[in-house]
């Protein structure tokens, strides 16, 4: 290795390493939003127009995102030498040649796709091949290069079957490898589909066996439902209602409690329109005193909504570009869900992703945020920070006094 290039690794803020895919997504003809016009039958033909390309997964989502921030990334995925892989390789290197250089190309496998079927009017159905994701080990690692990368971020386990088939020991293996490195470390979740293996994994297992070792857990609500608390996931889910709207506050605490009794530093929930909430445990120090035991919960900014896919890896990417800033968690929980108002205004996960400096010149401006969408009795909004502080978070500081049955942000 040259010394510039040993120059180049040890200048990389975070290593974003996990799956990673391709998006094929077929258009629909103009008149297919008429009464039948798309309907998929068996035996039928339904033309489309010109297929749309794109990465997909965390690994793009969540690094391309961090890149567009400003944040020096280094990707870390497994691809084979077929079609898919070599178009992975190509589209990562369009938005720049240097995103490329951690993928590992695997010989006779198959890279992993996804095929999005997306009529209008109806819900979109993924046709998924994991691929190469499922046989992805820390062997395609390579830790020598990354020596002096301050962040290790890992997306989306329970779409990799090595992740989880073994009791999560692989996951947790990896994760100490990179706390070893002297990274910090946070890991990111995906809903795997029902009726498949890694639905029926002992997820609570898993998360006790990786969590020791990650510093910030950045799930869906969803998925920790469906990971911890089956039953209950179960009988809320059969209601057909959106458990981000409807799940109650203190289910989200009580939840979020159990997952620091796992061993994590920090918890942040993903919420889909109603936000992001942060839970942090006393112990937690990696950035002193006000990142230690906290409750906060941000409302999401106003957008306008053209697209929501990948919108969560992108509010990922803003919490840890302002944690590596230095900022605070009121400022860092702003910025996630700032970033996450950009992603849902195109409809490819980054394509609407702008600097860090964009992003904050917009928040500046006074940019509204969203109404809760339920009841936060004994929670004191932040009127400066635009957060709203829980019942069990250590600062007072700046808070205004204000408890209420109803809350709309205002």
């Amino acid at each position: 290795m040259t010394q510039s290039g040993k120059e180049s690794a040890a200048a990389v803020d975070v290593m974003v390493c996990g799956h990673i895919s391709v998006d094929v997504i077929p258009r629909f003809r103009a008149g297919s939003e008429e009464p039948g016009g798309a309907t998929l039958t068996p035996g039928s033909l339904i033309e489309t127009g010109a297929a749309e390309f794109s990465t997909g997964g965390a690994v793009s989502n969540t690094g391309i995102a961090l890149h567009k921030l400003g944040a020096k990334v280094r990707l870390v995925g497994k691809v084979s030498d077929d079609f898919f892989g070599s178009l992975t390789l190509r589209l990562l290197g369009d938005v720049h040649p240097a995103l490329t250089e951690g993928i590992v190309q695997a010989k006779g496998e198959t890279s992993s796709y996804t095929i999005v079927v997306n009529p209008p009017g109806t819900d979109r159905i993924f046709l998924h091949c994991p691929g190469t994701n499922d046989t992805f080990s820390e062997r395609d690692i390579d830790w020598e290069r990354s020596a002096g990368t301050r962040h290790f971020h890992f997306g989306y386990p329970p779409l990799m079957k090595g992740m989880y088939a073994d009791g999560g020991e692989r996951l947790a293996g990896m994760l100490r490898a990179a706390r070893q490195q002297g990274m910090t470390v946070s890991l990111d979740m995906a809903m795997p589909g029902r009726g498949t293996a890694a639905y029926s994994a002992d997820w609570a297992g898993i998360l006790n066996r990786a969590l020791p070792y990650v510093d910030i857990f950045l799930p869906s609500l969803e998925e920790m439902l469906m990971m911890v608390g089956r039953d209950r996931y179960e009988q809320l889910d059969s209601r057909g209602e959106d458990l981000c709207e409807t799940v109650s506050a203190e289910t989200v605490r009580e939840l979020a409690e159990q997952l620091l009794a796992m061993g994590c530093g920090m918890v942040v929930l993903k919420l889909g329109a109603s936000g992001l909430y942060l839970r942090s445990s006393e112990r937690f120090a990696l950035r002193g005193a006000e990142w230690r035991n906290r409750e906060l919960w941000s409302p999401c900014f106003r957008a306008r909504v053209e697209g929501t896919t990948g919108a969560g890896d992108c509010t990922i990417a803003g919490f840890l570009k302002g944690f590596l800033l230095g900022l605070g968690p009121e400022e860092t929980m702003t910025g996630a869900v700032a970033v996450g108002a950009f992603s849902v205004e195109h409809l490819g996960a980054t394509g609407g992703i702008r600097s860090w400096e964009a992003v904050k010149a917009r928040i500046d401006s006074g940019w509204a945020r969203l109404p809760m969408s339920r009841p936060l009795p004994h929670w004191h909004w932040q009127e400066r920070a635009g957060i709203w502080a829980g019942p069990a978070d250590a600062d007072g500081e700046g808070r205004d006094e204000y408890e209420g049955e109803t809350i709309d942000g205002t």
